[in-house]
């Protein structure tokens, strides 16, 4: 607990004190600590989102109260948490987050005391607007692009022309919110910020395949019509 700030600790010892256990493992996963959020801590909260006796709601909105902290470091870890969950947590988690009016209102953070602060809190911005257009997503298509079967009988290739026409554009908004992220190599600076890229870069990869196989499906439409008009 070393790189734990006085308030985490007080805060995590609170938590303990009224019994919260999902509360005390989000606080202590959006620590002060400049580094991602531990992995025991991601994979007990994992473990709470395909658990019928916790409550989604609680566990979504005390990630989300962390993210109206002033510090750069809690708030992109606050993040990087729920996009964590989004990616391996139960589908109960991404529904409920879908179902929100709003998801992240951070537009115009900005943590003016911290060191990096500035750098930091611009991609945060980017994050947040990628993490809502990846819910959104889900609320569009009712489905996960990241996690949809891929292949010969997957989902975008066995796809009908109507919803193809539908679902593309979607695809195409969430992956320009993603790479609106567009870090430098020289501002991959802490480990905060590179466990958010690797997440996204995960995502990338995934989405541009379902991208990918949806042209294909489209196009391969296209040639068949086109050759039953000759």
């Amino acid at each position: 607990m070393s790189g734990q700030s006085l308030t985490d600790r007080i805060a995590a010892a609170q938590h303990s004190m009224t019994g919260s256990a999902i509360s005390k493992a989000v606080c202590k996963a959006t620590t002060h600590e400049v580094s991602g959020p531990k992995k025991k801590h991601l994979d007990y909260l994992i473990h709470c989102t395909n658990e019928l006796n916790v409550s989604i709601p609680h566990l979504a909105d005390t990630l989300l109260e962390r993210t109206t902290s002033n510090s750069w470091i809690v708030v992109f870890k606050a993040l990087i948490a729920t996009h964590h969950l989004m990616m391996y947590g139960s589908e109960r988690l991404m529904q409920y987050l879908a179902s929100r009016n709003t998801l992240f209102n951070l537009n115009n953070f900005l943590d003016k005391a911290a060191l990096q602060g500035y750098n930091m809190s611009t991609f945060i911005r980017r994050y947040s607007r990628y993490l809502n257009e990846k819910s959104m997503s889900y609320r569009l298509a009712a489905v996960d692009f990241t996690k949809m079967k891929r292949g010969a009988e997957g989902v975008m290739r066995t796809m009908n022309t109507e919803k193809l026409i539908k679902t593309l554009p979607i695809i195409q908004n969430q992956l320009d919110a993603l790479l609106d992220f567009q870090p430098n190599s020289n501002e991959l600076t802490n480990g905060v910020i590179n466990t958010a890229f690797m997440l996204l870069f995960k995502d990338s990869i995934r989405l541009f395949a379902a991208y990918n196989e949806g042209v294909i499906n489209m196009l391969g439409k296209s040639t068949k019509h086109i050759i039953n008009l000759v």
